[in-house]
């Protein structure tokens, strides 16, 4: 006979106190037969802890998954993913004050300990779990015997060991629950200790429906409710006295003896409030419960407990509405009763977790842009950028302020703060190190603006971030570069000690997504006098640049890159001249063929043409050999108002050096603007017997014509008969029309720059790039 063995793994849990892993396993032990058949069977079931104490916040938790199923061969590496999950558990776990059977499902900011209702309350004996019925008795006699039994039972439900017998005593907690209801508005202190009570209970997820089953969280609303209003009420008493107060001696003594009164009751108050939002809190874990809070103005009443000082409060206050901000109806609750202003003093503060915590519900209130520009309204600027020098609170900070810089009507207010000096110097500290997600996200949303552009680039400000970002080929930070290179003034000209390295950089063999933030940058270079010929000849630049226009050659992103240089490029003459050698304007008629659909590849193609047909040499092919000016012609009336303006101004231009496309976009023109005039006029002469009817022939009005002469689509002078009748404003249209084409074409004397993207976006207002 021999023995067999199998382990089969079974659930993966976490420790309930230490920095450990949990492993279930059931090991299968069985005899087998001379002939091979089981005779005796056994099943055992075992566990193995897998201990991490070098499990810390900073602990790459991926890389010690991976760690753990490699060394304990009862993980099946399927269950990778768990594993991850539940060490991201223990890291961020804060151990429960209180050790015990009971296992708190989650962790709170503020622990149960820190709650102290004792103060003042003397006792002169030990509670006991078996004497439980005596204390219940003390709660149906005098305030002073009901704040007794009730302490007493507190000192029982502090430890959890005993939570689970005093669920079944429901006298106890029946009772506890009736003299609440009925006796919290006589005793702040008894209201305080038998919501503490249940406060306990509702530490742990099991015991919540004992808590809602008597309804104590309904309570605790109007006790939190009942209280603010209160405080309200002694504020006031306390201004009139401090109002009416005068120098004498007596009335000065009475106002201050009523001033301690009032922080007495106010420390006795704030730990009820304290109690009772902590138990809120907890049964906030179910979504329905806390939905029936909001209904009942939950939001309301933690904004009102802002205004308070008591630190620890302000920390419990803050978690909730953070916890709250997540849901959208929650945040329109926030925005409607000042939460932002309130908000606004605590930053900063001197206590660590409080300020944490509101950065926090801060970066969650600044998705709603209308809570951002509040945000603004109220200082918060200056203040989160002082905060990038805080090591512990930089991170937050610096998200909020990529939300803020989203919206370009803040950006140009970063130059008024110390933020983009700091934010220059996190970059140069990144070394050869990859840069934060976050913070060159927020970089490369303020380059777009041109003031902030021009204080980044002090200094060696661009000299340091070209050499970074060719040397590491970074995607991103070649994004800042060409955001910063979109700026007409003094910056532009600081690039051009880089145009040989960007062209450097266009090269097949490089990938996309680095070639299109390079072309990108060159595009932008509009710098007069630039030799662009000698560019593209030392870098062999035009064989790419046609290539690159084939419809589906690259992503669209480069193609419509490709087109927005060969327009910036094409306002140097030799430099045109070469391109229309290239064979590129028949590339491009192709690609707006291709494209005729996308309004920004319309818009940049027409330029081109614009840019060309100020040149003799690009003129005459334009003109002559191909068929872009009935391109233009079919555009000029189309629906995106920019490019019908840069297809008007190169028509023009085509007009004044061809005679024939001069006559046909002239005629053009004149059907167009005089098309419902013209329809109005045939209509007329086909009715013959149309007939005019007035009521009274004094006041009929005579038809006055006069002749004229204008030119016919076929070049033939004909007189015509301008009907009285007419408009003012349709007179007018007719007349503007028939100008002589001198009076017409002689507007364009220069080159009126690049036009604004077909999409309808100003020049710095550049779309914002999000951090993972």
């Amino acid at each position: 006979m021999r023995g067999d063995q199998e382990v089969t793994a079974g659930s993966l849990d976490v420790h309930p106190t230490e920095k450990a892993l949990v492993v279930h396993y059931e090991v299968e032990a069985s005899i087998l037969g001379e002939g091979g058949g089981h005779m005796l069977g056994e099943r055992k079931e075992g566990q193995k802890i897998i201990r991490v104490k070098s499990l810390s916040p900073s602990t790459d938790v991926g890389a010690l998954a991976k760690k753990v199923v490699e060394e304990c061969k009862l993980i099946p590496p399927s269950r990778l993913p768990q594993v991850e999950q539940l060490l991201y558990y223990l890291q961020n776990r804060k151990s429960s004050p209180v050790e015990g059977k009971v296992e708190k499902k989650e962790k709170r900011t503020v622990k149960p300990r820190e709650l102290t209702p004792f103060e003042g309350l003397e006792l002169n004996e030990e509670a006991s779990i078996t004497r439980v019925d005596e204390y219940v008795e003390l709660l149906y006699e005098g305030i002073p015997e009901k704040i007794r039994g009730s302490a007493l039972i507190l000192q029982l439900a502090r430890n959890p060991d005993n939570l689970e017998e005093l669920l079944h005593n429901e006298a106890a907690l029946g009772a506890l629950a009736r003299v609440l209801r009925e006796d919290w508005k006589q005793s702040v202190e008894l209201a305080t200790i038998i919501i503490y009570i249940f406060f306990c209970f509702s530490s742990f997820s099991q015991f919540h429906g004992v808590v809602s089953h008597y309804k104590i969280g309904a309570l605790c609303m109007s006790v939190v409710e009942h209280e603010l209003k209160r405080h309200d009420v002694w504020c006031e008493e306390l201004r009139k006295k401090n109002k009416s107060a005068p120098e004498n001696g007596s009335l000065r003594r009475d106002q201050e003896k009523a001033l301690r009164k009032y922080q007495g009751l106010l420390a006795k108050q704030e730990q009820l409030l304290r109690v009772s939002l902590y138990l809120l809190l907890n049964l906030a874990e179910d979504t329905r419960t806390e939905l029936k809070m909001r209904n009942k103005n939950i939001v309301g009443l933690l904004v009102k407990v802002l205004d308070r000082d008591d630190e620890e409060l302000l920390v419990l206050v803050v978690s909730f509405l953070k916890k709250l901000s997540i849901f959208l109806e929650n945040k329109n609750d926030m925005a409607e009763v000042d939460t932002v202003e309130r908000l606004a003093r605590l930053v900063p503060c001197d206590h660590e977790d409080l300020l944490n915590l509101t950065l926090r519900l801060l970066l969650n209130l600044s998705f709603d842009s209308g809570l951002r520009a509040k945000m603004v309204e109220v200082g918060l600027l200056p203040k989160l950028t002082d905060l990038l020098g805080d090591e512990n609170n930089r991170q937050v900070a610096m998200r909020i302020l990529y939300h803020i810089s989203i919206d370009d009507r803040f950006k140009g207010m970063f130059v008024y703060t110390d933020c983009i000096p700091q934010l220059m110097q996190m970059l140069f500290e990144c070394g050869e190190e990859e840069i934060e997600a976050e913070l060159i996200s927020i970089c490369i949303n303020l380059a777009a603006n041109k003031r902030n552009a021009q204080l980044i680039c002090e200094g060696n400000g661009l000299k340091m971030l070209m050499k970074r970002a060719l040397k590491m080929k970074d995607c991103l930070l070649m994004k800042m570069i060409r955001n910063i290179s979109q700026h007409d003034g003094p910056t532009k000209a600081l690039f051009i000690d880089y145009v040989g390295d960007l062209a450097a950089e266009i090269r097949a063999e490089e990938e996309e997504e680095w070639v299109l933030e390079c072309l990108g940058t060159l595009a932008n270079l509009t710098i007069p006098d630039l030799d662009w010929e000698l560019v593209l000849k030392e870098y062999n630049l035009v064989p790419y640049l046609k290539d690159r226009l084939k419809p589906g050659s690259a992503e669209d992103d480069l193609i419509l890159e490709v087109v927005i240089m060969i327009g910036t490029v094409s306002m140097d003459d030799a430099c045109a001249a070469m391109l229309a050698k290239s064979g590129i304007i028949p590339a491009l008629i192709e690609l707006l063929n291709a494209q005729q659909e996308d309004d920004e590849f319309v818009c940049q193609i027409v330029y081109v043409f614009y840019q060309m047909v100020f040149h003799q040499a690009t003129r005459d092919v334009i003109i002559k050999d191909t068929q872009a000016p009935a391109y233009l012609i079919d555009l000029m009336h189309d629906k995106n108002a920019e490019i019908r303006k840069v297809c008007d101004n190169t028509l023009d231009i085509i007009a004044e050096y061809d005679e024939e496309w001069g006559g046909k976009i002239q005629s053009e023109k004149f059907r167009f603007h005089n098309n419902q005039w013209l329809e109005m006029v045939e209509s007329r002469q086909a009715d013959e017997s149309e007939t005019y009817l007035y009521d009274n022939d004094n006041d009929r009005t005579d038809l006055f014509y006069s002749a004229g002469t204008h030119k016919t689509l076929d070049g033939a002078c004909r007189k015509t008969l301008y009907c009285g009748s007419l408009s003012h404003s349709d007179v007018q249209v007719l007349r503007t029309s028939c100008l002589d084409d001198k009076d017409v074409f002689d507007q364009t004397s220069s080159s009126p720059g690049r036009p604004a993207t077909a999409y309808g976006f100003r020049p710095d207002e550049q779309p914002f790039y999000q951090y993972s």
